[in-house]
């Protein structure tokens, strides 16, 4: 696909920038992948194009990105490699370690003409998204620590309230019991005994 010299084939080219693809190629009109993963395209063509290079661009496609040399073999060109399958009809690209700059339309082609890529070639639209992926797009959680002014309120919870003294309230409730044992004691010192003796009085 080398330049040639002279302008006859302009007009032509301008009005086959505006054909999408080509009916003899088939494949997925668009893909997604994540940051930093990667993606595989596959595409389909005919009987016809077995022995035909095969390439992947970006649009506007002035080059191929990664072209075919030979059954089977992968070629390669940074992150993008490419590989044709002549037994199934197809040719793979492989996007890897996808960065955002990746995303945009893209075109499988067969080399077939001299002309700038895709001008003439059978080609096949396929667009590519990339996105961010999750740990980009769910924030990461966050701790913070509570505040004297968040503090809780201790008075909404039952129980002891922290003035109160368990230990002393205990002492407290005891010195009440055994003055009111010494009060019941002498009442029945004073009280009852005189009317026992006078009971054993009045039988003698």
């Amino acid at each position: 696909m080398t330049l040639r010299d002279g302008r006859p084939w302009l007009p032509v080219a301008l009005l086959l920038l505006q054909v999408p693809g080509c009916w003899c190629l088939s494949g997925p009109t668009s893909v997604m992948g994540i940051v930093s993963g990667s993606l595989s395209v596959q595409c389909q063509y005919e009987e016809k194009f077995r022995e035909m290079a095969k390439y992947w661009c970006k649009s506007p496609c002035v080059w191929s990105t990664v072209k075919t040399k030979g059954a089977d073999r992968k070629e390669s060109n940074g992150r993008v490699s490419i590989r044709d399958h002549p037994a199934n009809l197809t040719f793979t690209v492989t996007l890897e370690n996808l960065t955002e700059d990746d995303a945009g339309t893209y075109r499988c082609g067969i080399d077939i003409s001299w002309f700038p890529v895709y001008l003439l070639d059978p080609t096949f639209l396929v667009v590519v998204s990339v996105t961010p992926g999750l740990h980009r797009i769910l924030p990461a959680p966050t701790w913070s620590t509570m505040t004297p002014k968040e503090s809780p309120n201790l008075s909404q919870y039952p129980g002891p309230s922290p003035e109160s003294h368990p230990i002393e309230d205990q002492a407290s409730k005891g010195e009440e019991r055994s003055l009111l044992s010494r009060i019941y004691f002498w009442l029945l010192v004073f009280l009852e005994v005189p009317l026992l003796l006078s009971t054993l009085s009045a039988v003698l």
